[in-house]
């Protein structure tokens, strides 16, 4: 896959570093090359629902904003994506000290994009907790 965006890095930098809530739940970026994307979150107490397992919305979350970065690493200068549509499957319940996703677009259209999320647990091994597909809404700035 080819970045539309000579300076398709800064602006995915930007896309994950000035987003505010992504910023709370303390998502880190790892690495990213066209297309692709890979996150983490260091867990803590606040992650966590009421049974203390990492909570299915920061699982969500960091699968869909991953997958909009690896979106974002494709799209043209003039455009954003916002998501259009996303579905989760929580295939075990999480624990472990590290949340990671490993995310990559599997069709990058014109209009919409579609990427695929893996989520992780990472402790003393690493468990797949959960998938996601995401639709991204590729959007053209006025």
């Amino acid at each position: 896959m080819q970045p539309k965006n000579p300076d398709y890095e800064t602006e995915t930098r930007r896309v994950f570093d000035q987003a505010p809530f992504i910023r709370l739940l303390g998502a880190e970026l790892l690495e990213f090359s066209p297309g692709f994307c890979r996150t983490r979150i260091v867990l803590n107490e606040n992650h966590k629902q009421q049974d203390g397992f990492v909570h299915a919305g920061v699982q969500a979350t960091l699968a869909d904003h991953s997958c909009g970065t690896a979106a974002a690493t494709l799209i043209a200068a003039n455009q954003r994506v916002l998501t259009a549509d996303f579905s989760v499957n929580l295939l075990r319940p999480a624990s472990g000290l590290i949340l990671e996703c490993e995310a990559r677009v599997i069709k990058a259209g014109n209009m919409l994009s579609v990427a695929e999320g893996e989520i992780y647990t990472v402790d003393k091994v690493r468990k797949l907790v959960a998938k996601a597909t995401v639709t991204l809404a590729l959007v053209n700035l006025e």
